[in-house]
């Protein structure tokens, strides 16, 4: 009998450490902002800019029309992580515009995906202005893309303003 609680007492103290070392997947809540703040570089002049732009809303920053789509933070009591999706087309000398880059940049890593350009460069410095925490979420779920239209360029000669995803033709029998 004694065996037996033995191995009990030493199986009890092997299963609390197999769950004390296995790994945990912490999910952090993320903070939603309004306003995403980045610097560019004009390495002509050499001058540093630092500018605030409103989410979905169009700068124009040299050659640049950026605009930015998301930026989280989280909250003060998370290791902080910022990051923001955001598009970037370029205004060519023809006066065409094309898509230079379009996703996620990380303030914490700016050479990671910072938009380089011959003439000027963009990185995200930080987000303000977010009050809504998004908790994660452990589920995964599946979104529809976004029309085609959505992730192009504006057309040439188009003002900074925001874009706005062009509505579906309707179906004619």
């Amino acid at each position: 009998m004694g065996n037996v609680m033995a191995r009990l007492g030493v199986s009890s103290w092997i299963l609390a450490l197999l769950i004390l070392i296995t790994p945990s997947y912490a999910l952090a809540d993320k903070i939603k902002n309004p306003i995403a703040i980045f610097s560019g570089l004009d390495k002509i002049t050499g001058r540093i800019l630092s500018f605030e732009v409103g989410i979905d809303e169009t700068v124009e920053y040299g050659a640049f029309l950026l605009t930015p789509r998301f930026c989280y933070t989280r909250p003060i009591t998370e290791p902080q992580n910022t990051t923001a999706f955001i598009e970037v087309d370029e205004i060519t000398v023809g006066g065409e515009t094309k898509r230079l880059f379009g996703g996620w940049i990380f303030a914490s890593s700016p050479g990671l995906n910072g938009v380089e350009h011959p003439i000027h460069d963009v990185w995200l410095i930080g987000c303000k202005g977010g009050t809504v925490v998004i908790p994660e979420s452990t589920e995964i779920t599946t979104k529809t893309p976004p029309p085609p239209s959505a992730t192009q360029a504006p057309a040439s000669g188009a003002q900074p303003t925001q874009l706005v995803p062009a509505k579906p033709a309707k179906k004619t029998n």
